[in-house]
């Protein structure tokens, strides 16, 4: 057979199958929209030249930082769902002989048009909103049609998500070219060594310097804005690197202690694939870190008077609610996307567990411990990293004020009742699952 021929044949899925290619299209969707979205706002923002264009722009500058990066490593976990489906099938034909080569270029093809379906459904999504964004207002006035990205810029967003699904393809296609037998028999275990935990603190040092710096060194606007978009994004992006750390550091403590089999059904779930249950939490994890900076954000414009009459804290209003509104879309997305995936990654597990005698009520009860557990830990550490980046900033009495802990605690409040919400919507796929337990692949 042709590479072409086998692309094919694995693109012609059954019916209960299907949802293997619609999980990672809507992923790539909603990340597409959101993306040209916050880029178009910031493109409004970057059109004005007056006095007052500079602080619009320097918080335009922060709002993407909080937002493109949890965009793009959102983009790259839809790149893996379902991965486990994918992998077997890939490692059962480099069992049969295929080359290296072959399961890349295969990889490669099903992963960039699924993200490229997904790309073209977000810009869709995109000029959908565009008349609804335009109606948001700033100084004064709606942002209109100044926040719609030209065609030249919507074909380099799909082009860069059609190349991020590809090159996280491949880096996660790794272990079934060197190991297929243990991808096949599923003997390999995770590797995520402790040298995360170092880099992460070291990092975070850098940032907090950085930001320190800024209050005694003179820059120019321009270095300015590098310097905010390097030190939040940097920030945001080695919760990614650590998160999957802690939650195995974690998950080998709760399996040493359980005491029922949900508890450790749990665990052992988490210690299968921290990197799987880091992306399950992953977008509540972001959303607390932004929590931090609208709760002070909020405080500032308490203190200054509530914004009655002054149109930049007015607008500083507006942003925050946006950018946390962008937030818990991408939570919503993140969290449902990814547990359906994790259900039907696990369809081996749960049918022989159905087939033991083990309660779906069981299940559901292990599969919601094996989320929320992960998700007290995560959104308290985000919260926690952002208040250490600000401190040198805002100091300890704005983030400590009751009105920042107020909006930070909604924002988490807000972020758990999203997954707890997620969790039970996806329970049909697992009563699907264990009603069809031998899908056609």
């Amino acid at each position: 057979m042709t590479t072409l021929r086998l692309a094919w044949l694995f693109a012609r899925r059954s019916a209960s199958a299907r949802s293997t290619i619609v999980l990672p299209v809507v992923a790539f969707a909603v990340v597409t929209a959101l993306l040209l979205i916050v880029a178009g706002g910031a493109q409004a923002f970057f059109s004005w030249t007056d006095d007052e264009a500079g602080i619009y722009q320097m918080l335009a500058v922060v709002a993407l930082s909080l937002l493109v990066v949890p965009l793009v490593a959102l983009g790259g976990s839809a790149a893996r769902l379902s991965a486990r489906r994918r992998d077997d099938r890939l490692s059962s034909l480099r069992l049969l002989g295929a080359t290296p080569r072959l399961v890349r270029t295969l990889t490669v093809i099903e992963s960039t048009m699924l993200a490229v379906a997904g790309a073209v459904a977000g810009v869709v999504l995109a000029l959908l909103a565009a008349p609804l964004i335009g109606l948001i207002p700033f100084r004064g006035r709606p942002l209109g049609f100044s926040a719609l990205l030209g065609p030249g810029w919507m074909a380099l967003t799909v082009l860069g998500v059609a190349l991020l699904a590809a090159i996280s393809a491949v880096i996660g296609l790794r272990g079934v070219v060197l190991s297929p037998l243990g991808i096949r028999t599923r003997q390999q275990a995770p590797r995520i060594h402790w040298l995360r935990a170092v880099l992460t603190v070291a990092v975070i040092g850098v940032v907090v310097l950085l930001v320190s710096a800024l209050q005694v060194v003179a820059l120019s606007a321009t270095v300015l804005l590098l310097v905010l978009a390097v030190a939040f994004g940097g920030s945001i992006a080695v919760l990614n690197l650590i998160g999957p750390w802690v939650l195995k550091r974690m998950a080998a403590s709760q399996v040493r202690r359980a005491r029922n089999a949900r508890r450790l059904l749990a665990a052992r779930s988490i210690l299968e694939s921290p990197k799987a249950a880091w992306r399950q939490v992953s977008g509540v994890a972001m959303t607390s870190f932004m929590a931090v900076f609208a709760g002070v954000g909020v405080a500032l414009m308490e203190s200054a008077g509530g914004g009655e009459g002054d149109p930049l804290l007015a607008d500083i209003r507006t942003g925050v609610i946006i950018t946390v509104a962008a937030s818990f879309l991408m939570v919503a997305c993140s969290a449902g996307v990814n547990q359906a995936a994790a259900v039907l990654d696990r369809r081996d597990l749960y049918v022989s567990l159905d087939r033991i005698g083990m309660p779906v009520s069981e299940m559901n009860a292990a599969r919601s411990r094996a989320v929320l557990s992960p998700l007290r830990i995560t959104t308290v550490g985000s919260a926690a990293t952002a208040a250490v980046v600000l401190l040198p900033l805002t100091g300890a009495s704005l983030l400590l004020q009751p009105l920042t802990l107020v909006v930070v605690a909604a924002c988490l409040a807000g972020g758990v009742l999203l997954v707890w919400a997620s969790l039970l919507a996806t329970r049909p796929v697992l009563d699907r699952v264990l009603a069809e337990p031998s899908p056609s692949l």
